[in-house]
C-alpha cells in the first residue's frame, strides 16, 4: 500500500509541466545536475527528519494489525500501545527497523531523482513535440520501477518492528527471532523471500512448503 501511495505522490509532483527540465549544453546540463542533486539533498534531509519522527507510529500500527495472526489484544488503541511499548522495550522499542525503512527511502529518492533527471536530459528529444508531456511523467514512471528494487528494504523494517514482540506473529514457530535487520535480509534471501508481498496476484511460496504440496 505505500509503494502505490508513494507512486501516486510522485504522479503529483509530476503534473506541472512548467517545471521540466529543457538543457542544450554542456555547462546547462552540469547545472541542471547540480540542481537535481541540492534538491535531492534537501528533500533526502527532510524526509529522513519526518520518517524519524513518525517511525514510532509506523511501529505500533504495524504490530495492531500483526497481532490479528494471534487473535491477540496486546496493543489497543494510541496510548495503550505506546505504554505497553515503553515499558516492555523502552525507548528503542518505538525505532526498531528505523534503519531498514531510511536506507529504502533514500535509495529510491535518489535512484528515482536521478534517472529521471538523465532520461528527461538523455533520452527525451527537444524535437519531439511531446517532449514536455513525456518529462512530466517520467518521475512517476521511474517511481513504479525503483520502488520494486527497494521493495525489500520496506519488507525486512516491517518484520523488525513485530520481531519478538511478544506477538504470535513475530515469534516462532510464526518467525524467526532475528538479531538485527541484517540478519533478517540475510534470512530472507537465503529463502528467496526477499520480495514477498509485493504483488496483488502472485504469492511467493517457500520452496520446501512447495515441494510438500507437489508431494
Amino acid at each position: 500500500v505505500r509503494s502505490k501511495l508513494k507512486q501516486f505522490y510522485l504522479f503529483l509532483q509530476a503534473i506541472p509541466l512548467e517545471d521540466t527540465e529543457h538543457v542544450s549544453n554542456k555547462d546547462d546540463i552540469r547545472t541542471s545536475l547540480k540542481k537535481v542533486v541540492r534538491e535531492t539533498s534537501h528533500e533526502m534531509v527532510v524526509q529522513c527528519l519526518s520518517r524519524i519522527a513518525t517511525h514510532p507510529f509506523h511501529v505500533i500500527s504495524i504490530r495492531c494489525m500483526a497481532q490479528f495472526v494471534g487473535r491477540e489484544v496486546k496493543y489497543s488503541g494510541l496510548i495503550g500501545s505506546i505504554t505497553k511499548i515503553f515499558q516492555e522495550e523502552g525507548v528503542s522499542g518505538f525505532f526498531v527497523g528505523l534503519v531498514p525503512h531510511v536506507l529504502g527511502e533514500v535509495i529510491f529518492l535518489w535512484c528515482c531523482n536521478l534517472l529521471a533527471h538523465f532520461i528527461n536530459t538523455y533520452a527525451v528529444d527537444d524535437n519531439f513535440t511531446q517532449a514536455p508531456a513525456v518529462r512530466s511523467y517520467t518521475k512517476f514512471v521511474m517511481g513504479i520501477a525503483v520502488s520494486v528494487l527497494t521493495y525489500p528494504f520496506l519488507l525486512v523494517a516491517d518484520l523488525m518492528a513485530v520481531n519478538n514482540c511478544g506477538l504470535a506473529a513475530g515469534v516462532p514457530p510464526n518467525a524467526l527471532i532475528f538479531r538485527s535487520w541484517v540478519h533478517c535480509w540475510r534470512h530472507l534471501s537465503v529463502e528467496g523471500q526477499l520480495f514477498r508481498g509485493s504483488s496483488f496476484f502472485f504469492r511467493r511460496v517457500p520452496l520446501d512448503t512447495a515441494a510438500l504440496t507437489m508431494k
